[in-house]
Parts: structure tokens; C-alpha cells; sequence
């Protein structure tokens, strides 16, 4: 796989190292089983797959090289770059601006822009109106365009179920970027309807059936729905893409009860199912299955707690915690410094949408056991700052550079 020029200060030797022999002894990734970083009285186990994927990567590397080739002019990013607060912060001490927040808000008219200026398209691409907003500016999308490759493989799987006459139902945070990028591109090419989660695909099942009046769909649906879309006929074919960051195993699911909803109603068999429901099991992104499989394989050890690190509004950070938080306590940061003291801790609750102070979340008996985890958008770097966070609570920073020279 490529690699990638990411700046030094995203990387960690330890966790370079840690991720560098794993690869070595395992290059068919098939062990799940977390990394034990064994510091005495504290026991970190660190999941087989986490951190920067491939798009994420790629993006970083573009946003960083355009604003080292042009000195002088005016760069800027259409929204967040990745969901990741350090990322984004060092990319607008660099003097990049944000035209948009992570909702599609406007903070910098699109009016006031100049062919000479830069737009930089973020990780989670972009939709097809936006695009064609800024080309009539005189700016060409294309030329600085950090949309992941999964994410294009997705609107191309779309585009393909489109041409064969199925519906796309885009599995998907509404409000997030990368669906509202992947429904316009779906709708540009097919009917198209966004479902949040299963309780969201078990009404619109409903409405397949006909056991949900049609006129109810366009409210319950509002703004999720492309235009023209006719409930009586846009169901009879459909396909299901996903957000690529959204719990693959949910997707999955979705998909099913869909399909078997479908086979249901028609009559249909596994060897005829294909005329109405379209296979598009292609489009789960690797990374975020890896990284799921993997906290799911790190929660097989025995623990006390589990942290993961990440972006509060990262979806696939998001996700990681749900997972862990089904087995143990589960604290989600985003840096280092949330790690108050070894008696608080500062932490998301994604439920709340808040921080809140836990006291008492480190256990008193000897060994602590911790599970380690971050999401695609987050560097090495705050992943090592936890790691050596922690260690400072147990007087363990020696061990633990020693244990970093011995993987080097």
C-alpha cells in the first residue's frame, strides 16, 4: 500500500514500532488480539488496528503540500479536513480558513472568493452542488481534492446499482459530510433515501409492505429524500450503500433485514433476490472494519477500563466506544490532557453530547488494566501522549521507555 509524507509531529516511534512488528508477524491480519505493553503495575493492551487509515493519510499529505507550493496565496478548506481538533488546528495556524463548519454552515461567502484562491475538498468529499458552485467561481475542485478513495468507491458502487434501475438507500448520519456528499451523488444518478439506523430501515421496510400509509413517508423522511421521489414506486429495487464510517456489522444488518424484507414481500429466493435487491457489500471501507474487528478482538482480555482517542465528532471514534462501552467502562478523549490526574478524568459523552468529569476511574488494585484504542482520524502522536500519560500515574516512564528502545 502507498505511504505516505504525513508531518513527523502526527507520528510516534512507540506506536510506529508496535504497529511495524505486528505487520511482521501478522501479514495476513488475521489476529485480532490487542498488544500488551506491559509496565508493571499498569498493563495497556492496544488494539491490533487503529489510527490513520488511508484516506486519512492522503488527505493530510495534499492539505500540507498545497500550502507549502503556494506560499502567499489564499488556501482554503471547504470544512473540517478530518475530524480530528489537532489536525484541523494546526492546518489554520498555517492560515488555511474554513468556509464551512461541520453542518454545512456558511462562515466565509462563497461570493467572496477569487479565482486565485485555493479550495482545498476534505476527506469526506463534497456534493455535486458545492462542486458546481465553486467551477462557475473559477475554481477547480479537482486540481486540490483529498476525497477518500473509499468513499468515491462507494458513490462509483451507486452509480453502478443506479444504471441497473435500483433505489440507493444510503446508510448514514444525515447531517454528517460524507452522507450528504454520497446522497448527492446517489441522487444525481437514482432515487435516493437516507436511513440513520435500523429503527429508520424498519419504518421504510414498512412502507415497501404498505402497511405505512405513502403520503406518511415524505414527513417522516423530510429532507432525506431526493427530489421526484415516489414512495408507491422507489422501493420495488433498492440497494444499500453506507456512510463509510458508520459500524460496518449496523450496515450489515440493515442490509439484510432489507433484503429479506424484500424477499419476503416478492416472493423471492436467494437465486432471484438479485432483481430486486442489489449486493453492495463492497462498500464497507476497510479500515473502519478493521478497526472495528479489532476492538472487538481487544475486548476478549480480561480489563478494567477502555479509552478510546479520537475527534468528539468522528463518527468512527464514535463508534469504537459504543462497542467498548457494551463490555466495560469506556471513556472517550481527545487528547492527553483530558487525562486530569489519576484520580479525574475529562471525557465525552457522546450520548449527552458533553464532557464530564469521572472521578475514581482508575482502578486501585495492581495491575490496572487498560484497552487502548483511536479512531481513523487520529494521529500516532496523542495515542503515545495517553500512553505516556498514564505511565506518569505509576512512576512508570522509564519502563516504558525502555520497552520503546527494545521495539525500536
Amino acid at each position: 500500500m502507498k505511504t505516505f509524507n504525513v508531518p513527523v509531529i502526527y507520528r510516534s516511534p512507540l506506536i510506529s514500532a508496535v504497529k511495524n512488528r505486528r505487520k511482521q508477524q501478522d501479514k495476513m491480519k488475521k489476529d485480532f488480539t490487542p498488544t500488551l505493553l506491559d509496565l508493571g503495575s499498569l498493563q495497556i493492551y492496544l488494539a491490533r488496528h487503529f489510527g490513520f487509515c488511508y484516506g486519512v493519510e492522503n488527505a493530510i499529505e495534499i492539505s500540507f503540500r498545497t500550502i507549502e507550493e503556494n506560499p502567499g496565496k489564499r488556501i482554503f478548506l471547504l470544512s473540517e479536513m478530518i475530524h480530528n481538533p489537532q489536525v484541523n488546528a494546526d492546518l489554520q495556524q498555517k492560515g488555511v480558513h474554513f468556509l464551512q463548519d461541520t453542518y454545512g454552515k456558511q462562515l466565509v461567502p462563497f461570493e467572496s472568493l477569487t479565482p486565485d484562491d485555493i479550495v482545498i475538498i476534505p476527506a469526506f468529499g463534497t456534493t455535486l452542488e458545492i462542486e458546481r458552485q465553486l467551477n462557475t467561481l473559477g475554481i477547480p475542485t479537482e486540481k486540490y481534492n483529498t476525497t477518500c478513495p473509499f468513499v468515491e468507491k462507494v458513490w462509483n458502487r451507486s452509480e453502478q446499482i443506479a444504471q441497473k434501475g435500483y433505489t440507493i438507500v444510503i446508510h448514514g448520519k444525515p447531517k454528517h459530510e460524507e452522507t450528504r456528499a454520497t446522497f448527492s451523488h446517489a441522487a444525481s444518478n437514482a432515487p435516493s433515501v437516507i436511513v440513520n439506523d435500523m429503527q429508520e430501515a424498519i419504518a421504510l421496510a414498512a412502507y415497501i409492505t404498505g402497511e405505512k400509509e405513502p403520503e406518511t413517508f415524505y414527513t417522516a423522511f423530510a429532507g432525506r429524500y431526493s427530489a421526484g421521489f415516489d414512495i408507491t414506486r422507489d422501493l420495488q429495487r433498492i440497494g444499500v450503500v453506507n456512510q463509510t464510517t458508520q459500524l460496518a456489522s449496523d450496515t450489515q444488518a440493515i442490509a439484510d433485514f432489507l433484503k429479506n424484507t424484500i424477499a419476503t414481500h416478492y416472493g423471492l429466493t436467494d437465486n432471484n433476490i438479485g432483481e430486486r435487491f442489489a449486493d453492495t457489500r463492497d462498500t464497507l471501507c476497510y479500515a473502519t472494519n478493521d478497526n472495528q474487528t479489532a476492538v472487538t478482538g481487544m475486548l476478549q482480555t480480561p480489563a478494567d477500563l477502555a479509552i478510546v482517542v479520537g475527534g468528539y465528532n468522528s463518527s468512527n471514534s464514535t463508534h469504537l466506544v459504543e462497542l467498548c462501552e457494551e463490555k466495560l467502562p469506556a471513556y472517550f478523549i481527545n487528547s492527553p490532557d483530558k487525562l486530569v490526574s489519576d484520580k479525574d478524568i475529562l471525557h465525552y459523552n457522546f450520548h449527552e453530547k458533553q464532557e464530564q468529569l469521572t472521578t475514581g476511574y482508575l482502578p486501585a488494585q495492581r495491575p490496572v488494566r487498560i484497552l487502548l484504542t483511536s479512531g481513523a482520524s487520529c494521529p500516532d502522536a496523542l495515542v503515545e501522549g495517553v500512553i505516556r500519560r498514564l505511565a506518569s500515574f505509576y512512576q512508570a516512564e522509564a519502563l516504558l521507555d525502555s520497552l520503546t528502545t527494545a521495539l525500536l
